[in-house]
Parts: C-alpha cells; sequence; structure tokens
C-alpha cells in the first residue's frame, strides 16, 4: 500500500492559512495514513510567523483533539517545529511540553543580530537578506554561511531534534549563483561537518520541498549534493511539504521521491508505534505496512 505522510505542516496556529482539522480532511481525502502538525513554536520576541505563548496550550489542545477524533480514518501526530537561537530558543524552552510531542523538528532561521537588536531572519524576503549580510557580515557570504552551518551542528548536538528541518536553507536566494557555489571547497567542510553531528546524533533530515513548488526553486533543500552524501552515510531522510496551506500538503513529493531514488536514496522514514522505522519508496508514496 502506497501512501504519503507528511510533518511538516503550519495552519492558522502560526503562519498558516487554515484550521488543523481542514488539513486532516484534505490528508484523508488524498488517502494519506498518517499527518503530523508542527507548528513555529513561540520565541520570546514579536513575530508575525510564530505561535504565541498565550495560544500554545489551545493548540496542544487542539491537535489532541484531532488525535482522538480522526482516530479511525488517520493517525495524527503532535509536533513542533523548534527554532534554535543560543540561550534564546531551543527545545530547553519547551522543556515542559516535550512529554506531550510526538516529535519536533530543529531549524535555523535566525542567524546573529542587528545593532537595534532585532534579529536577522534568513528566510524572509531577498532585501532583508541583503540587509543582514552587508550590516552582520559585512557583505561575507562565507562569514554568515558559516556562522548558519556552526548554529545548526549546536542546535544538532544540544537539542537533537527527531527531524532536522531544510538543511541548506542558508542558499535561499543564491539563484543563479549569486553569492557561492556548492562545490566551494570552505562550503563542503561545513556540511561534512554538520553531516557528521547529525549522524552522530541519529537524527532524520528532511528533504523540503517547499522551495521547489512555491518559490520555482530548481533544487531542494537540501541539494542534490547533500543528498547524495546522505546516502552514502545513510542517514535517515524524509520528506515534507511544508505546507502553509490544505492544497500544499503533497505539493512536490513525487518529484522529490524520484529525485532520492536517483541519487541512491532506499528507504523513507515513517512514524509509527514502535517510533521511527524506514521503509521502501516510490514517487506514488511510502510502501506502508498494511
Amino acid at each position: 500500500m502506497n501512501s504519503w505522510v507528511n510533518y511538516h505542516s503550519h495552519t492558522n496556529f502560526c503562519d498558516g492559512s487554515e484550521a488543523p482539522e481542514i488539513y486532516l480532511e484534505e490528508a484523508v481525502r488524498l488517502g494519506f495514513t498518517a499527518y503530523g502538525f508542527s507548528a513555529h513554536a513561540p520565541v520570546p520576541f514579536q513575530t508575525n510567523w510564530c505561535l504565541p505563548d498565550n495560544r500554545f496550550q489551545d493548540y496542544l489542545n487542539e491537535i489532541n483533539r484531532l488525535k482522538e477524533l480522526y482516530k479511525s480514518k488517520i493517525k495524527v501526530y503532535l509536533g513542533l517545529e523548534i527554532d534554535y537561537i543560543p540561550g534564546i530558543a531551543g527545545r530547553r524552552r519547551h522543556l515542559n511540553s516535550q512529554a506531550a510531542l510526538d516529535y519536533f523538528i530543529g531549524s535555523v532561521h535566525f542567524v546573529e543580530r542587528f545593532t537595534d537588536g532585532g534579529y536577522w531572519n534568513i528566510d524572509t524576503s531577498p532585501e532583508l537578506f541583503q540587509r543582514g549580510l552587508k550590516e552582520i557580515f559585512g557583505s561575507d557570504f562565507r562569514s554568515a554561511a558559516t556562522r548558519f552551518w556552526e548554529l545548526t551542528r549546536q542546535m544538532v548536538e544540544t537539542d537533537q531534534p527527531d527531524i532536522i528541518g531544510h538543511l541548506d536553507k542558508i542558499k535561499m536566494f543564491n539563484a543563479g549563483n549569486q553569492y557561492f557555489r556548492e562545490s566551494e571547497s570552505w562550503y563542503r567542510e561545513q556540511v561534512e561537518l554538520t553531516l557528521k553531528s547529525i549522524k552522530k546524533a541519529g537524527s532524520i533530515v528532511e528533504v523540503n520541498t517547499r522551495g521547489y513548488y512555491r518559490y520555482n526553486q530548481p533544487d531542494l533543500y537540501p541539494g542534490e549534493r547533500i543528498i547524495s552524501r546522505l546516502a552514502e552515510e545513510d542517514i535517515p531522510v524524509i520528506i515534507s511539504s511544508d505546507a502553509h496551506k490544505p492544497e500544499e500538503i503533497v505539493k512536490g513529493m513525487a518529484h522529490a521521491a524520484l529525485k532520492l531514488k536517483n541519487l541512491g536514496i532506499k528507504k523513507l522514514c515513517l512514524l509509527n508505534h514502535s517510533g521511527w522505522n524506514q521503509y521502501s519508496f516510490s514517487e506514488n508514496g511510502i510502501d506502508v505496512p498494511g
């Protein structure tokens, strides 16, 4: 039985478009056997895309309600996407809720701070990316990217996420190799150090399709070079669409599956009662046990 699952999903509790139940209805319609919600966890400063502290318990309650309501139709999982900012945000801030979570995604969106104290979010716009690069790193992309990878390794080693979100997000605005080429030795060294940390921690690497289907980017997160290394190092992988709308929950997955096959990935991870296990897959989905 072939079926897709999606563990990276944002609803109107954070920066998604609809209530969680609308996503579940679409997942059931598409024949999903499981669906995971991963709201952007609260951070201790103002954003327009993170789950507010005062809605955190409401989010937990709603996903747990849907678990029970939909248990005869689909397996529902409660997760969070937790930003890593040293001393500010990360797994420890949500330690009291960890027992309630089925999994969490660890992501790096913020790289250092502006002189006014604001955090540089590398995932907002080309203009903000350029501003942070200039004001914080003196337009030295190598320094900025090196810091991004350092933070990613710190997150892996201290928080040990179940899933590493969009691993090479620092390339988001690198269309046409504007800032660097992934073949450059310094960049490859940073990637290798990070993959070593991920393998030691036992985390799963997400292959994220959002850039491909939402922004017409030619590559996935992570890109082909890194995916090939994941295959060589036997680091476990999932495919996620990072959906912000119900109609996005399966977008790009067939494309990603074919690419992963061609790059040597033989199995994808699936969460079930015994934890994370790996199963064969095709462009039609994961070979879910009957």
